[in-house]
C-alpha cells in the first residue's frame, strides 16, 4: 500500500522548499496524487522520482558568479565585477553561470537575487563567487550564507578588504533608509517630509564626494 505524504514532508525528501513544490506542479514537473477535502497537497512516496531527492547531485551543481552595483551610473564597475569573477573561474578551471543585479544593496527583492536564493534553496548550486561580501547585500548577507552552508553551498569571496565603492553605495544606503523612515515619520507628501529628504540628501552627498 502507497504511503502518503504532506507537502511539507515531500520537501523534505526532495531537498526543496515548499515554494519549489508548487512551483514545480504549475509547471507540470511534479503533480501531487491527491488532495484532501481540505484541498491539501498529497503526495505517494513511490510517485517522487529518485534522481529529484535532495536535489542535484553534488558533481552536477553550479558555479554561480553574482556581481552587483547600486546604479545605472555605475555600470562600468559592474562589468569590472563580471570581468574578474570570469577570470578567476578560468583560471580555476571552473564552469560557471553569471547572475547580475543594478539595484540597491538593501533591496532584497531584486530579480537576480531572488533567482539565486531560488537555485540556493533548490540544492542547485555547489558553489558561490562574489567579489565582495556588500555585493550580494548590505545587511542580512550572512543569513544567506548560513543557507549555503545547510545547503552544502561553497562560498568564495575574492577580496575579504574593503570594496572600492564602499563608501559611494554606503551613501546611497543610507539615503535610502533615511527617504523610506521619513516618509513613514511625517507622510510621503508633506512638505516637512520632503525638506528633510533634501537636506539629509545633500548632507550625504556632500559627505561622499572625494
Amino acid at each position: 500500500m502507497d504511503r502518503y505524504v504532506t507537502i511539507a514532508k515531500a520537501a523534505d525528501l526532495l531537498g526543496v522548499s515548499q515554494s519549489t513544490l508548487r512551483r514545480w506542479e504549475r509547471e507540470g514537473r511534479l503533480m501531487p496524487d491527491e488532495r484532501t477535502e481540505g484541498n491539501q497537497r498529497r503526495y505517494k512516496i513511490s510517485s517522487i522520482r529518485p534522481e529529484m531527492l535532495h536535489g542535484v547531485h553534488p558533481q552536477s551543481r553550479k558555479t554561480i558568479c553574482y556581481a552587483r552595483c547600486s546604479s545605472r551610473d555605475q555600470k562600468a564597475d559592474l562589468e569590472r565585477q563580471k570581468k574578474l569573477l570570469e577570470l578567476y573561474c578560468v583560471a580555476h578551471g571552473w564552469k560557471f553561470e553569471m547572475i547580475s543585479d543594478l539595484g540597491s544593496g538593501m533591496n532584497y527583492h531584486k530579480k537576480g537575487l531572488r533567482h539565486l536564493i531560488d537555485l540556493i534553496l533548490e540544492s542547485q548550486i555547489g558553489r558561490l563567487v562574489l567579489t565582495h561580501k556588500d555585493r550580494l547585500l548590505r545587511f542580512g548577507a550572512e543569513l544567506v550564507f548560513s543557507i549555503c552552508e545547510a545547503k552544502g553551498v561553497e562560498i568564495v569571496i575574492l577580496n575579504q578588504g574593503e570594496d572600492t565603492s564602499f563608501e559611494e553605495d554606503l551613501a546611497k544606503d543610507v539615503l535610502e533608509i533615511i527617504t523610506v523612515f521619513s516618509a513613514r515619520l511625517y507622510g510621503s507628501r508633506s512638505k516637512k517630509n520632503q525638506k528633510m529628504i533634501e537636506e539629509m540628501k545633500h548632507a550625504v552627498e556632500s559627505t561622499s564626494r572625494p
